[in-house]
């Protein structure tokens, strides 16, 4: 039986699949790590930007207990960072921070502290202007 559920997600990662979709690993708020294939997202008319690194998302999702592999009925973005995209240095520890997470995160079930700490820490690395050179260290060591 599948279940709707809203909930907030961090993306971690995503591989292409088939022609036009895309299966993305996204820490949820509400259900740990999870996979989702997103079908038809790879089109002229997509909304892939949604699915880059990190990005903060409120997603609709529909969720079968005992599968692996979800679906996203509906993702907007729910805080849009306004110089990670634009600062190359940041995206660089962007990238690497999501490739740490995406190996070593394993939750399959809810843990909303550690969600609020990956949340508020790449909400705060956005607005920080200067000195934010040794964040990806602080980052781990928290």
């Amino acid at each position: 039986m599948a279940n709707t559920i809203k909930t907030k997600g961090i993306v971690l990662s995503f591989i292409k699949y088939k022609e036009s979709s895309i299966i993305c690993k996204i820490f949820t708020q509400n259900l740990g790590l999870q996979s989702y294939l997103i079908r038809g997202i790879r089109s002229k008319k997509s909304k892939i930007a949604l699915y880059q690194p990190l990005t903060l998302l409120d997603l609709v999702v529909t969720h079968k207990a005992n599968h692996s592999l979800h679906h996203v009925q509906e993702a907007t973005i729910n805080q849009p960072y306004f110089s990670i995209p634009f600062e190359i240095k940041k995206t660089i520890i962007i990238l690497f921070l999501s490739e740490v997470l995406s190996k070593t995160l394993r939750e399959e079930g809810e843990n909303q502290e550690l969600y609020h700490f990956l949340e508020s820490s790449f909400v705060f690395f956005d607005q920080k202007e200067k000195n934010y050179a040794n964040f990806h260290i602080q980052f781990l060591l928290k």
